[in-house]
């Protein structure tokens, strides 16, 4: 299996193609994976929904290609189409915005005024430069902005080295900069142990993401860890020779884990981790605040980045509705949506408990704290829930100096 196959949608960059019917984003798709991922026709609107393909963009590495339908598109399934298109903003790290040689006008400036409000970085590309050139004016206007400015001739993959080298250049720094998930708070030469429950929904054969990106940051880190199931947890800490740096559980199994753990031992949860790695932990941490002040019949939105199928006594619907319907002491409504569905609306909730985002990369984990906190909703993670409905949020918080502060201002 290819390294492009290993690699999770939340560690690559996520690039979008955006741009009206039969620009050539689809031939430019082709042209840069030098594979046929797109159907190419001269049909405007061929593209009906987002295209993805991961592939190796070296020297920068892992990246996801999304190819959208023309934003321009007519009638109602093309409003349905466009709705689909605007849905893969929320989660582009970057935007290439592909134009006719001379097509450029006030629509591709809007699209690129929306990119640069949300501090996206955007190359502008002028596709079909054989048939015709871009306007002067326009190209320089744009370099003025610092806008990387490429031609290319797609059908033909004329440009498309010159287009690598752009897409390099503007390639946010954070990702490039690869940030740690955990082995910061653990350091070199000194040990974790990662407590990894066995139970009904664990995959068969193979551990769940969170804690395969876990132990591989702590060998990145040139720490040292150690895995063991929770039932083993006290025999395992009794028969080390010093006790651990830190201690990461699965978040369901923190009140065992907290029970059999040294309290001079810091402790936390995968879950945690991923909120700070993937999203905003202080955001988070405020919004578990928020339970304190749930009644009963309020309603809470369950949100996971990832499809998988529940079965058993499964975290989001059953485990986190039962200890938070527990702590309030009255009945609770949960809804639950996953993947890439998100309501438009969340007026309606007095809560959202997002799982870690393993799947997602941080830029879309972002902005949906940023709509929760544009609709006043309160927005936290499963983790933090599950160790603030359970008595020990501030122990699962001591390894994360500026988020325990803040909870002891609160």
């Amino acid at each position: 299996m290819s390294r492009q196959r290993r690699t999770s949608k939340g560690f690559r960059l996520h690039i979008g193609l955006f741009g009206r019917r039969n620009v050539g984003k689809s031939s430019l798709l082709n042209a840069l994976t030098r594979q046929d991922a797109a159907i190419v026709s001269d049909v405007a609107g061929t593209t009906t929904d987002p295209v993805e393909k991961p592939m190796e963009l070296l020297p920068l590495g892992p990246v996801l290609f999304i190819d959208t339908a023309g934003l321009d598109d007519l009638g109602a399934l093309g409003e349905l189409r466009t709705d689909k298109t605007l849905r893969v903003f929320d989660r582009c790290d970057m935007a290439v915005i592909i134009a006719a040689a001379d097509g450029w006008g006030d629509f591709e400036d809007d699209l690129l005024r929306r990119f640069q409000a949300d501090d996206v970085p955007v190359v502008a590309v002028f596709n079909k430069c054989d048939l015709r050139q871009p306007a002067a004016e326009v190209r320089g206007r744009l370099l003025g902005e610092k806008v990387q400015v490429v031609d290319t001739v797609a059908s033909l993959g004329e440009g498309i080295t010159a287009l690598r080298a752009a897409l390099l250049t503007a390639a946010p720094a954070d990702f490039i900069d690869n940030p740690v998930l955990v082995s910061d708070l653990v350091g070199p030469g000194e040990l974790a142990v990662l407590v990894v429950p066995i139970d009904k929904e664990a995959p068969k054969g193979r551990l769940i993401m969170p804690q395969v990106q876990s132990i591989r940051d702590l060998l990145d880190g040139d720490a040292s860890c150690l895995v063991t199931k929770e039932r083993e947890l006290r025999e395992v800490l009794d028969s080390l020779k010093r006790p651990p740096k830190l201690v990461v559980t699965d978040s369901q199994a923190f009140l065992k884990v907290a029970a059999d753990t040294p309290r001079a031992v810091p402790l936390t949860s995968f879950s945690i981790l991923f909120s700070r790695f993937r999203g905003d932990l202080s955001a988070q941490v405020e919004g578990a605040l928020a339970i304190e002040r749930l009644r009963a019949g309020d309603r809470i939105l369950v949100a996971e980045a990832c499809s998988h199928h529940p079965i058993g006594e499964d975290i989001g619907r059953v485990k986190i509705p039962r200890w938070l319907t527990q702590y309030v002491g009255g009945k609770l409504e949960f809804d639950t949506v996953q993947g890439h569905d998100y309501p438009d609306d969340l007026s309606p909730y007095s809560l959202v408990i997002h799982c870690g985002g393993c799947t997602f990369n941080r830029r879309a984990m972002l902005t949906r704290i940023q709509r929760c906190r544009a609709a006043g909703v309160p927005i936290t993670n499963y983790g933090l829930a599950i160790a603030f409905s359970l008595g020990i949020f501030e122990r699962a918080l001591e390894p994360f100096p500026a988020a325990l502060e803040l909870l002891r201002r609160s």
